[in-house]
């Protein structure tokens, strides 16, 4: 599968899906959380909204690290042969005051319903700038698409 066609089928799954599996680490301890994710248009960042309370936003602080896993399976026998996954991975960054409410809007555009939370003071919005996409599909296709900066 030549780039082109990976990022498109790679923007499709993320585009088609509303929730991913966060894992993050905290002193070797891995954790997933369920979350509901937006991407940007290069698909350079996935970004998501988390309360600065959780484990998740702790242990991100702790190791800016992470991995999405993104999936169209519907947990059916067949999903081995015909589902595609992908796993984006890369670091949580800092994101500078002049872009929040951009990415806020792209985060809302997919997720209105999510709005008020959003807005609360308690509410971080994390930003993940992705190194590299890995897709899977067919049981044991794999296909490496690495993001540039």
């Amino acid at each position: 599968m030549d780039n082109q066609t990976l990022f498109a089928t790679i923007q499709d799954l993320i585009n088609s899906q509303q929730l991913a599996v966060l894992c993050t680490q905290k002193d070797g301890h891995p954790y997933a959380s369920l979350v509901a994710v937006a991407a940007t248009p290069k698909l350079d960042r996935i970004i998501f909204l988390t309360p600065k309370t959780t484990r998740k936003y702790d242990n991100l602080t702790a190791c800016p690290n992470a991995a999405f896993l993104i999936n169209n399976s519907e947990n059916r026998a067949e999903d081995i042969y015909q589902a595609t996954a992908v796993t984006a991975t890369g670091t949580v960054i800092d994101v500078p005051d002049a872009e929040q409410q951009a990415l806020t809007d792209i985060y809302l555009a997919r997720h209105p319903h999510l709005a008020s939370f959003a807005a609360a003071d308690t509410t971080a919005l994390v930003c993940v700038k992705i190194s590299r996409y890995i897709l899977v599909n067919r049981f044991q296709n794999v296909f490496e698409l690495a993001v540039t900066p």
